[in-house]
């Protein structure tokens, strides 16, 4: 089975300027996990709310105990947090190859390119694992015989 069919087409994209204040008002409002970074609409990164949450926000930032220093982490941009040369996927891309490619990788999504390098969408292993346990044997999943 090809990944194109079950990728998220749903795309939440931020420029490599944005701010992490913009950013955190995103995973704020939205129930996403990543965000892509885009410079000059093409694919220059993502960022997970797990980045924004360990690698970025002073855990002191907008709470009582916060310091003049944690609310200045707000004013950082994409560019100074996201991860560097993406791994990244096509839509022909078969879905184990890319459960592989999260596990080999440490990684939890794959975004996919269309022939031309621009963004088709975006791959989880939450959404391999529901393709796989929609897949599986209706006997498997009553039974729960696994």
């Amino acid at each position: 089975m090809k990944v194109g069919g079950i990728i998220s087409k749903r795309i939440v994209a931020v420029d490599m300027d944005d701010t992490l204040k913009v950013i955190d008002a995103i995973f704020g409002n939205v129930r996403l996990h990543h965000l892509l970074v885009t410079e000059n609409k093409k694919l220059a990164s993502a960022i997970s709310d797990g980045d924004l949450l360990i690698k970025a926000l002073s855990p002191y930032a907008s709470n009582p105990a916060e310091l003049p220093g944690d609310a200045a982490t707000f004013r950082k941009k994409a560019h100074q947090i996201m991860s560097r040369n993406p791994i990244t996927i096509d839509s022909d891309t078969h879905i184990l190859e890319a459960a592989d490619s999260l596990i080999d990788n440490q990684i939890s999504y794959l975004p996919i390119l269309d022939k031309n390098r621009h963004i088709a969408g975006i791959l989880t292993w939450r959404d391999i694992l529901k393709t796989i346990c929609l897949n599986a044997p209706h006997t498997v999943k009553q039974g729960k015989g696994y």
